[in-house]
């Protein structure tokens, strides 16, 4: 937006040059970019709002529209996002658990049973985790950018539909009641300077209690990957790439899926799903072809 807006002041930029900006980025950006565009916008002139820089918000009416896709680009709109299959998760994580540093099986494995964003587990507190039924809910996104431990932030989710409880796997509660062990004592070597709000994957040693910044979760996957001679070019968030790929392998429905990654609606995972289902699709219409075929025998 700076090249439209940099050298304004903020007080004379009116809803219908705001509007505007957002049409002429619309064929320079993809959809999911522009609306994140958009959202930024909108929290940057809510803030002017708030601290008297302007009187009015010129975003309060703003509105993305959906682009029509052209043929074109729906018939070359096949590529997927990378994720690991079946045989290479098992693998990943045997390296984790067996190469990993403190932590990493524990973080991997959780990204992997569960498909969290890292942003959500990085701010995951014990206070989420219902520990007898094994479920965990997800209300909050770490924000670190410049990766300093002491200066994190916790926001709300990414949407509303983020926000949500799913079942985990007991291994993954009995994963973070090592970790909580551990962090116990940190907290009793360190009574004075542990940062003690109760996250469950926190560093240890110095800084001991604070959360994990996403950069280090991406720097030690790599190191990971490396060890295991997979692709490195996948990152966490590949994870949860692969989540939704072995959903889908297992029979989940599309809805649950989405539901359980916190989407609202989402191209990749209806991609990744529509790619895994694809053989169970097909069987389908070779069952009801063959169904038409013996019904006219019969007649």
């Amino acid at each position: 937006m700076l090249p439209f807006f940099a050298k304004l002041n903020v007080s004379s930029i009116t809803e219908q040059m705001y509007q505007d900006t957002l049409i002429s980025l619309q064929n320079k950006l993809a959809d999911n970019t522009l609306s994140g565009v958009h959202s930024t916008g909108r929290m940057i002139f809510s803030y002017g709002l708030k601290i008297g820089a302007l009187k009015t918000d010129p975003t309060s009416n703003a509105f993305v529209s959906k682009r029509q896709k052209t043929v074109q680009e729906l018939e070359q709109n096949n590529e997927l996002p990378k994720y690991l299959e079946r045989d290479e998760l098992v693998h990943f994580l045997q390296v984790a658990q067996e190469h990993g540093l403190d932590n990493d099986f524990e973080t991997f494995n959780t990204l992997a049973y569960t498909g969290m964003r890292v942003g959500e587990l990085c701010a995951l507190k014990e206070l989420d985790v219902n520990f007898g039924d094994d479920k965990i809910r997800i209300t909050k996104t770490l924000y670190n950018p410049n990766n300093n431990y002491a200066l994190y932030k916790l926001n709300t989710p990414k949407t509303v539909s983020s926000v949500r409880e799913i079942d985990v796997d007991h291994e993954i509660i009995v994963g973070f009641q090592n970790l909580l062990t551990i962090q116990q004592i940190e907290k009793s070597k360190r009574p004075k300077t542990y940062h003690d709000q109760g996250f469950i994957f926190a560093i240890i040693g110095k800084f001991a209690g604070y959360p994990h910044v996403i950069k280090m979760v991406e720097l030690r996957m790599k190191r990971l990957l490396k060890q295991a001679g997979l692709n490195l070019d996948l990152t966490p968030h590949s994870l949860r790439h692969t989540h939704t790929s072995l959903l889908a392998e297992a029979g989940a429905t599309l809805e649950q899926i989405m539901q359980r990654l916190g989407h609202a609606n989402d191209e990749i995972t209806r991609r990744i799903y529509l790619h895994i289902t694809k053989p169970k699709r097909k069987e389908a219409s070779q069952k009801f072809g063959e169904l038409m075929r013996a019904s006219k025998k019969s007649d």
